[in-house]
């Protein structure tokens, strides 16, 4: 007797599933281990057996009681004496693989082949295909961020070749069907139900050879240019933010649409503010005296002006007082962030001897134990 598979394991499904979980955990093997998309056959092969039997409540339940699929037949041995069928060729029949309920998967994850229940190759020598994505990275000012700008990017790129109008054969001339694969882009192997295409590797999947390359682009169809992109970055964005420009990446291919431009943003430093999201931060030194007494201040706010400043007596270091709708605008939303103004008490390094003596005089004065709690 041939040894048996579990089904179960090789679906990774427990043996309750459900014909829904059985369906999904088929569908994303099946993208995984394609030929075309660098699987083997054998295993997709497996696959293909575990779902046809398990997603059949027939074949399931004989499957669960014998544990192997007799192709509907009795299997040996079942019912009495001389009952039963012999057991089919490798144990299995691919007859009645029904893939229907996949839809268009293959069609479309695999751009570059396909499965051919026929044997006949799928082509997709004509399809569109978009275009690259992008990615660059700017630097800004501080100040810049803020307000945004409008600013240039030298974007480097392929274009369809002027010369040649994306052909990539030689003025004069164009390109001729191939010879290999009959203009489809894929030639196919095996035969019967499971025959697979893969690209063809004369023409790339193009269905088409150039006889004679254009002289500029080298038959390609495209050549690489620096070209100057206009990109306007919005007021507030953030270091290390990523703004997307729809359209401005790569042109497609055959008809395809434009991929899309990413542009990093990166802001230099600032003298004395930072970032913390839509609010600004300063750090505000004062002394000891205007802690101690309290003081107001003049300070600056993004973008240019001050602001006054209060500070209550006793105001501790660390503290932060909150100027409402003076930081960075929001990048998504309205309105804009804080100034989040951070008291620095500064203690001077070098006091004069007058300096000495008062500061004495105030701490006999207080007679403060401020470490009456630690023991």
């Amino acid at each position: 007797m041939p040894v048996t598979k579990n089904y179960y394991d090789i679906l990774g499904v427990k043996k309750d599933a459900s014909t829904d979980e059985i369906k999904k955990a088929f569908r994303r093997l099946a993208r995984k281990h394609h030929p075309d998309a660098g699987g083997t056959e054998e295993k997709f092969k497996e696959i293909n057996e575990a779902y046809e039997v398990l997603s059949d409540a027939e074949k399931r339940e004989q499957y669960d009681q014998y544990g192997a699929y007799f192709g509907g037949q009795v299997p040996p041995g079942a019912g009495g004496p001389g009952q039963g069928a012999p057991w089919p060729g490798g144990g299995f029949s691919y007859e009645h693989v029904d893939l229907g309920d996949l839809g268009d998967l293959f069609g479309s994850v695999f751009s570059g082949g396909g499965f051919s229940g026929t044997g006949t190759a799928r082509g997709a020598s004509t399809q569109a295909r978009r275009g690259r994505d992008l990615t660059y990275e700017i630097t800004l000012d501080f100040d810049e961020a803020l307000s945004g700008v409008s600013t240039k990017v030298d974007v480097q790129r392929a274009e369809t070749c002027s010369v040649c109008k994306g052909s990539g054969a030689k003025s004069g001339t164009s390109p001729t069907k191939c010879p290999s694969c009959g203009g489809i882009g894929h030639v196919s192997e095996g035969q019967g139900l499971f025959g697979f295409s893969r690209t063809c590797p004369r023409c790339g999947g193009s269905g088409q050879v150039i006889e004679q390359p254009c002289t500029k682009c080298k038959g390609k169809g495209r050549v690489v240019r620096i070209k100057p992109v206009t990109v306007n970055v919005p007021p507030g964005v953030t270091d290390g933010g990523k703004l997307r420009f729809k359209g401005k990446g790569e042109p497609g291919q055959g008809g395809g649409p434009p991929g899309d431009l990413y542009v990093v943003t990166h802001i230099r430093k600032h003298p004395y503010f930072t970032r913390d999201g839509a609010d600004v931060v300063l750090d505000l030194p004062i002394t000891i005296t205007e802690a101690a007494l309290g003081t107001e201040v003049r300070i600056p706010v993004p973008g240019g002006g001050k602001v006054k400043l209060k500070i209550a007596p006793g105001t501790e270091d660390g503290k932060v007082h909150r100027i409402t709708s003076k930081g960075a605008p929001r990048l998504k939303g309205s309105g804009r962030g804080d100034l989040k103004a951070r008291t620095r008490i500064v203690v001077p390094e070098k006091l004069t001897a007058e300096e000495e003596e008062l500061l004495k005089r105030f701490a006999s004065s207080r007679k403060e134990d401020l470490r009456a709690h630690i023991k």
